[in-house]
């Protein structure tokens, strides 16, 4: 365990690995470090751990994984880098992409063999873009449902969902989940289904302010959780970084906000970053918005305690921030109502805009993109239509209310009638109206223009081909429509009335620039030199992507990986310990 000794108002700790910030890639770091036989120390800013993983889906994309080869998909390292190559050109700097594809099944495994993780093959999960390489299925890793109620009263150190995430007051739900639920009536299996969620809730409700059954990144953030207590790590909370202690070019250690107190913890073999990237940083964020888009237009959808601080210690300390082609990794969302605060950030990944009878349109009325296309890459396309300077949404998307009660829209869930939209409208999150004239007319765009769009839309749905993007004709496409409507499973008529519309804005899901590393993690210096005993990971490490979207999970799966590998790392020049799994 740490040594400890307290002077005045300061409190100073030695450990061998020091990690600041408690998301994926923090807590796997420390994990493995603790696996690994180092005297490990991991501090958070919050009260909780999670961060922007606990609200995630808690996707990784790791090729060539053992849970897809024995679902009996085939995949392997060599068919990713060549997706990646056709993506990001055959140049890898430092190494990275090469690394992380010879080491991701590996890391994954030791995890799964020493503490809680568990992660089962999810199946067919396409990748996000038509390029030699790519796969359809076995590529995406999920993590395993976890019982909150091992933790015990640490259940409540777990960062709760996003309120529109869960459903009946409280209860997480994935994907299977949601048609489940949704479409009860319409099976036996689906009845089982649903009645099992129910009946777990409720018997939740009597002794947690929450449901208990985690799923998605809330279940992978338990399982790291769970195994960090199992492996003695102890957790510090409340621990805001201020600055990098360096001695003799090194960084040996970190100074911390706490509790209207200061708390140094020195560090052996080195501090790990990984507070989450740019964040809410206002600065970062401005320096690194898309040229001609105000900042203020963008919606972080990062956790709101992520201040930017890893990397502004980092930088103060002569890092290199690493830009790329694209600075962010995006989502639309939605701004979903909430009682006395601030609108929720609705996430428009999967559930609305591929399915048939739906179309987003730019201010000025027109289409702009094939609407299930990935979320990084419709906002992409979103942001080359916006309007410099605009405050209203740049987008919309249309739809009616068959399409509504059929598939659900936004924070709005399937099964809603026509007649319970004007709630929805009440609230601001929808707009209603009789035809798509008098939609036009309430949403300031050109009455002619949004007419044509929705005919020629209608046109060609009845063909079932969209000449204009494609809609409907690629592997995610197909994934994410609905496989019984034919003969396009994501294009369907836009006819019946009341007719809806819904402004969905560019969301920054997590931030692709970040800090210059070497393939272990360690922190690289302006002149390309590695600073001694500093290392990052997560979203404070520049993404391996550079700015390229592959697929589902390509932010978490390079956090757990590279958290592993700084372990691995720090592990093999510790002179005292052995580099063994405890």
């Amino acid at each position: 365990m740490p040594e400890s000794a307290r002077t005045g108002d300061q409190e100073a700790d030695t450990c061998d690995l020091l990690v600041v910030g408690a998301g994926a890639g923090g807590m796997s770091a420390a994990l493995a470090g603790a696996l690994m036989g180092l005297d490990v120390v991991l501090c958070e800013a919050g009260e909780q751990v999670g961060g922007t993983t606990a609200t995630s889906v808690g996707t990784l994309w790791v090729p060539g994984n053992a849970q897809g080869a024995a679902a009996g998909f085939a995949d392997s390292a060599a068919e990713a880098a060549r997706y990646l190559d056709a993506i990001l050109g055959a140049d890898d700097p430092r190494g990275l992409r090469a690394a992380y594809l010879a080491s991701a099944p590996e890391a994954i495994a030791f995890l799964e063999a020493h503490s809680e993780l568990r992660f089962a093959s999810a199946g067919r999960h396409p990748d996000y873009l038509a390029l030699p390489g790519a796969a359809v299925a076995g590529r995406a890793l999920s993590p395993l449902p976890f019982d909150g109620r091992r933790l015990g009263r640490d259940f409540e150190r777990i960062r709760a969902p996003m309120p529109e995430f869960m459903v009946l007051g409280g209860m997480m739900a994935n994907k299977a989940d949601v048609q489940a639920l949704a479409y009860r009536w319409r099976s036996i299996a689906n009845f089982r289904h649903a009645a099992r969620l129910v009946l777990r809730h409720a018997r939740d409700r009597f002794t947690h302010a929450r449901g208990t059954r985690l799923v998605l990144g809330n279940a992978l953030v338990a399982r790291l959780y769970f195994s960090l207590r199992q492996a003695g790590v102890p957790v510090r909370f409340g621990m805001r970084l201020r600055q990098l202690d360096i001695s003799a070019g090194r960084v040996t250690g970190g100074v911390f906000d706490h509790e209207g107190s200061t708390r140094r913890i020195a560090s052996r073999l080195g501090v790990v970053l990984a507070t989450g990237g740019v964040g809410h940083h206002a600065a970062l964020r401005a320096q690194l918005a898309p040229a001609g888009v105000s900042p203020r237009t963008l919606r972080p959808q990062s956790f709101e305690g992520n201040r930017g601080e890893g990397l502004d210690a980092a930088l103060r300390a002569g890092a290199r921030l690493e830009r790329h082609r694209g600075d962010f990794f995006w989502q639309p969302v939605s701004l979903a109502p909430r009682a006395g605060g601030e609108p929720g950030l609705f996430p428009h990944l999967y559930l609305d805009r591929a399915k048939p009878g739906l179309i987003a349109v730019d201010a000025d009325g027109r289409r702009f993109v094939d609407e299930s296309a990935s979320y990084h890459h419709f906002v992409e396309a979103l942001l080359a239509r916006m309007r410099p300077g605009a405050s209203t949404p740049p987008a919309w998307l249309v739809c009616d209310a068959a399409f509504v009660r059929a598939y659900g829209l936004g924070t709005i869930p399937p099964g809603t009638r026509a007649s319970a939209l004007r709630r929805h409208e009440a609230s601001g999150y929808l707009v209603l109206a009789h035809d798509i004239d008098a939609l036009a007319t309430r949403l300031g765009i050109d009455a002619r223009t949004l007419a044509a769009t929705v005919a020629r839309h209608n046109r060609h749905a009845e063909a079932g081909e969209d000449p204009d993007f494609g809609k409907g004709s690629t592997e995610l496409g197909r994934f994410n429509g609905d496989a019984a409507h034919a003969p396009n499973p994501c294009l369907g008529p836009i006819a019946q009335a009341p007719f809806c519309a819904l402004a969905v804005w560019p969301g920054e899901a997590a931030s692709s620039a970040g800090l210059a590393t070497d393939a272990d993690g360690a922190v690289l210096d302006t002149s390309g030199q590695p600073i001694a005993g500093l290392y990052a990971c997560g979203n404070d490490m520049a993404s391996i992507m550079r700015g390229a979207y592959p697929g589902p999970g390509i932010t978490l799966g390079p956090a757990i990986v590279f958290g592993w590998r700084i372990a691995r790392h720090a592990a093999r020049h510790n002179l005292h310990t052995p580099s063994s799994p405890r």
